[in-house]
């Protein structure tokens, strides 16, 4: 079979048989992890296990904060070394969807820590550290107010600015970033990287290609999924995610190549590196498409960045425009979707500080 042929049926066919049970894959009972569950006090990791290097110019402290849904976040606070009295401006990131803070989320914020800001990199709810029950779940609602309980985490904190404030969602918490901003007017300004749709990629598959016909097939099968779920009394996981079998489009290469490399980006508690969502996590996001107000976001600012080469660039563009002045869309030469995961040459750390240094003065 043809590369474009299996890229085309791929695309056809993401919610019928990534999202569903129609790989025919078995079904794999979510495990139980004491530590991390509800709003309970979290037993964190305390040595360095991220997946890249400490900066020496940074101070990093593990801290925990509650969401309005009474759920205890994880997170890592960057703080400059040599910062001085003044309060900072301050920035929440969170990414990629499936990913933990350990991953690309805490490599932004670091970066962007060393540049003079209050940077939290957070695993969101039901995921990596942080609680919530039950695991591997995510939730537009919910995901949408870890962002939100960020920013009141930044904003009670002796070192911020609480009216300088700013968000970076990476992969599909760019999608829920942007979601966050249009309803909190507390944040500021927004940096989506290599952002996703996720409401609309599960409910439509890739580039809207799935027909009515199967998004009813799927919402079915995801109904006998909860009958299952019900029955067993624990929520089912799928496949285990990234597992090359031959023949993947290029852009499930790329994420096999950063999810499972110990050189690059596997991280033993990230859902994409060595688990999957639960098999009804496209349920809610079916029907609560994350780019309704988008353009309530405006006053505030909104910078796109997306690599010339990714396949969900035209998540970014789409969105891009949706929104309202002002904004901007930063196409990356050369970069696929991946590389702004980790690579230090793609991700255009200049021009996000440069942003949030004009918009967050």
């Amino acid at each position: 079979m043809s590369a474009p042929l299996i890229r085309r049926k791929f695309f056809q066919k993401t919610i019928v048989a990534c999202v569903t049970l129609l790989l025919g894959s078995p079904a794999v009972l979510a495990g139980s992890d004491p530590a991390s569950r509800g709003s309970t006090a979290l037993q964190l990791t305390q040595e360095w296990d991220k997946t890249f290097p400490k900066s020496t110019k940074v101070d990093h402290q593990k801290v925990t904060f509650k969401n309005r849904y009474g759920i205890t976040l994880a997170a890592d606070l960057y703080l400059p070394k040599n910062r001085s009295t003044q309060r900072l401006p301050a920035l929440a990131v969170s990414g990629a969807f499936g990913a933990v803070k350990e991953q690309s989320s805490g490599l932004y914020a670091q970066t962007m820590a060393e540049r003079g800001y209050a940077a939290l990199a957070f695993d969101p709810s039901y995921t990596g550290e942080s609680g919530g029950e039950p695991r591997n779940v995510a939730s537009p609602d919910i995901n949408t107010e870890d962002f939100s309980a960020a920013v009141d985490f930044l904003g009670l904190h002796a070192s911020v600015d609480r009216e300088r404030i700013g968000i970076i969602g990476i992969c599909g918490w760019g999608g829920l970033a942007l979601n966050a901003a249009a309803v909190d007017k507390r944040i500021k300004a927004v940096v989506t990287s290599t952002m996703y749709d996720m409401s609309r990629v599960m409910s439509k598959g890739y580039h809207d290609s799935v027909t009515a016909e199967q998004r009813a097939q799927a919402l079915e099968q995801l109904g006998q999924q909860r009958w299952k779920d019900a029955e067993n009394g624990k929520t089912a996981l799928g496949p285990v995610f990234n597992e090359l079998k031959g023949g993947e489009p290029q852009f499930l290469v790329d994420y096999a190549n950063y999810y499972k490399s110990s050189q690059r980006g596997f991280h033993p508690r990230a859902i994409n590196s060595n688990s999957s969502w639960t098999i009804t996590n496209p349920l809610s996001f079916m029907n609560a498409p994350l780019m309704t107000y988008i353009a309530e976001i405006s006053p505030r600012p909104i910078l796109f960045i997306h690599g010339e080469n990714a396949h969900s660039r035209y998540f970014s563009e789409t969105a891009y425009a949706a929104a309202a002045e002002p904004k901007e869309l930063l196409i990356i030469k050369g970069a696929s979707h991946v590389d702004l995961y980790d690579q230090m040459d793609k991700i255009p750390f200049d021009r996000i500080s440069d942003f949030f240094g004009k918009n967050l003065k």
